[in-house]
């Protein structure tokens, strides 16, 4: 049987390459067939395939169906359909206890966004911002889409500022109605009044925007990666919004919490994917039409869309069924047939 795994082998080129087998699984691993694995833009496209660094196996959230249990595992049976932090490649094999169960009726391309949920999820969980105040969060690509929706359903008043139109609109549709093309810096009714900015973007006028509005004390996460310089702004205009409205400006790395609970830590990443696969099962995060499914053997073209951002959707998933679908016709390898889509959720 081949392995196989999307690399990226030069600066903004992937392909599908054959991997060597899984190693030897341990007492506490699953390992399995992967059925679906999902794009983080930003991380893949800025820190992968735009990169220096090759080759590179991108990827970090994936759904797979159980074939092989180590010995010392409990909770897990063959067949199970689980989540997990994987790469993009045909096989997952981790640890048990950094897997998922997902529910029957949850499908697997909406499972995977679980792992973008987890990023804010953090910042959810360690804000001083409580449910009824006002949270702004600027950026609704993938994560900021995913941030304004968990934020909405924890009971907050939820902004949203968003330049792109056709993401305003997915916002808008996911039942979001305070929607800007920019920060509303010069409104009365928000500008002093915002508790909390979760600043998705990762552009430096957007963190400036951000202390501009909350009010005394309030916080500013930057959970956006600033890629690269945008603006000609000074430190100093940041440093005197800080010093003079209190501004609590910190960092949004979402490994503030330990990866797993403890009883003196009941909140970790892991109870953060639960949460998260659990709210998807239910239906509280909106997603309709936004997930497309693509065929893994098309990667560099799905890799140039979303460098060029020709991507029509939200949310990218390469669908890794389609591959052995192909397997399965007789008298046709897997790869002959040409790229395929399956509609978008």
């Amino acid at each position: 049987m081949k392995h196989l795994a999307i690399a990226f082998t030069s600066k903004e080129h992937a392909e599908l390459v054959e991997v060597a087998a899984p190693e030897v699984l341990g007492s506490q691993e699953v390992r399995g067939r992967t059925i679906c694995t999902l794009i983080s833009p930003g991380t893949e496209i800025a820190g992968g395939y735009a990169g220096t660094s090759f080759p590179c196996f991108p990827g970090y959230a994936a759904v797979f169906i159980a074939t092989d249990v180590g010995y010392e595992v409990q909770g897990v049976s063959e067949g199970d359909l689980l989540f997990c932090m994987g790469g993009h490649r045909s096989f997952q094999q981790v640890e048990a206890r950094a897997v998922h169960r997902i529910a029957a009726d949850l499908p697997p391309a909406k499972a995977v966004l679980a792992r973008l949920m987890g990023v804010s999820m953090t910042t959810l969980m360690t804000t001083a911002a409580r449910p009824g105040d006002r949270i702004l969060i600027t950026g609704a690509g993938p994560v900021g889409f995913l941030a304004a929706q968990i934020f909405a359903s924890s009971g907050y008043d939820v902004l949203v500022v968003e330049p792109d139109i056709a993401r305003r609109r997915h916002v808008e549709r996911s039942g979001i109605r305070s929607v800007f093309p920019k920060v509303p810096v010069e409104d009365a009714s928000i500008a002093g009044r915002v508790a909390l900015v979760v600043e998705c973007s990762g552009h430096e006028q957007a963190v400036l925007d951000a202390c501009r509005v909350v009010r005394k004390r309030g916080e500013v996460v930057l959970v956006g990666v600033p890629w690269r310089r945008h603006t000609e702004a000074f430190a100093h205009e940041l440093l005197s919004l800080v010093f003079h409205k209190y501004v609590v400006l910190r960092s949004g790395w979402e490994w503030e919490l330990p990866h797993h609970a403890d009883d003196f830590n009941p909140h970790s990443i892991h109870t953060s994917f639960d949460t998260a696969l659990r709210w998807l099962a239910e239906g509280r995060i909106r997603t309709d039409g936004l997930i497309k499914q693509v065929d893994p053997r098309d990667a560099q073209r799905v890799y140039q869309d979303l460098l060029h951002r020709r991507a029509e959707t939200l949310f990218t998933v390469f669908d890794w069924s389609l591959i052995k679908s192909d397997k399965e016709k007789d008298g046709q390898p897997a790869g002959a047939a040409g790229a395929r889509e399956r509609p978008a959720l």
